[in-house]
């Protein structure tokens, strides 16, 4: 059974700054794309990027330019840097592991941007 733990989140006003990370249990955490995505009241969870094993990343068009995943294959740790922050943020962020036939998520964790 993989674990996700995601941490980083808070209350931040808007233009500011977060950076979210998520630590994986288990073995293996290099070669498996790692993803964040995020969920707002009354919406669906959509996906804000995502990193593979290569280091390939991919974003949602509503953060490209904005936020930067990466990956420490050497800490199990997938990060989520979050700059220029908006009020349409505001959501709980979810770390994934993408397993191909089975996909592992976080507990989630609130960021709220707001003056």
């Amino acid at each position: 059974q993989v674990q996700l733990v995601e941490s980083g989140g808070g209350l931040v006003q808007p233009g500011g700054s977060l950076r979210l990370s998520c630590v994986a249990s288990g073995k293996l955490f290099s070669i498996y794309t790692m993803g964040w995505y995020r969920q707002a009241p009354g919406k669906q969870r959509e996906a804000v990027a995502r990193i593979t094993h290569r280091a390939q990343a991919n974003y949602a068009d509503s953060v490209l330019g904005r936020f930067t995943i990466s990956r420490d294959n050497a800490k199990n740790t997938a990060y989520l840097q979050m700059n220029s922050l908006k009020p349409e943020d505001t959501a709980v962020y979810y770390c994934n592991q993408d397993r191909g036939a089975i996909e592992y998520w976080g507990q989630g964790t609130q960021v709220t941007v707001s003056s």
